[in-house]
């Protein structure tokens, strides 16, 4: 599936993972490719995405690799919404 991760200073990423889990206002979940269509809210916490991400070094000290194919991003709000494959996750 394709991300795109957005915060307000600028797009952080954008490219295929294999997974993403984020922290929904009502618990934490997690979406893979060709999941059902979603909007959600999201409170502070950490996005765990799976899958090889080639990050801009300009933004990689946002981020935290985890291991080689897992990448952590603290967040402390958000919106996320999974249409026609794409996840596109609107990051404070």
């Amino acid at each position: 599936m394709h991300l795109e991760i957005v915060s307000p200073e600028a797009t952080l990423f954008s490219g295929e993972v294999d997974s993403v889990t984020v922290p929904g206002t009502t618990g934490s979940f997690q979406m893979l490719n060709n999941h059902a269509p979603i909007v959600s809210t999201l409170k502070e916490g950490t996005v765990t995405i799976s899958g090889k991400m080639d990050l801009d070094k300009t933004v990689e000290n946002k981020f935290k690799r985890q291991d080689a194919n897992t990448t952590l991003f603290e967040i402390s709000s958000g919106t996320v919404e999974m249409r026609n494959n794409k996840l596109i996750l609107l990051a404070d």
